[in-house]
């Protein structure tokens, strides 16, 4: 992720306290998505019999796919509901908690970003 699917990054910055709102998305950005949610199904298919993550138990592919996630959901990015399943086993890590509790405790904000 840190050096992929710069699209998504671009255009979807990370932030944990922006509304859940809908924006535009470029093609460039519609393409990033796909393949990420096609990856996240064939984990899921091919690994993930044994949990809810993409290997069955939380790993280190799943940590590194936490920021993607938080921008799907903040941007409410159409994927299928099976990337819709994990979005919601991610969420509902106790880390993934204290992570959007920590962020909603901030002071400042770059409004650059909450404005997107």
């Amino acid at each position: 992720m840190h050096a992929g699917f710069q699209a998504l990054r671009q255009q979807c910055p990370m932030n944990f306290v922006r509304p859940v709102r809908t924006i535009a998305l470029t093609e460039a950005v519609e393409v990033d998505v796909a393949r990420i949610d096609a990856a996240w199904s064939h984990a899921r298919k091919t690994f993930g019999k044994a949990g809810p993550f993409l290997f069955g138990r939380f790993s280190a592919a799943d940590a590194m796919f936490a920021p993607v996630v938080n921008r799907f959901r903040i941007y409410d990015i159409p994927v299928s509901r099976g990337a819709r399943d994990y979005m919601a086993a991610m969420a509902a890590l106790p880390a993934w908690k204290a992570w959007t509790s920590d962020a909603e405790a901030e002071a400042w904000r770059i409004e650059k970003y909450d404005a997107l």
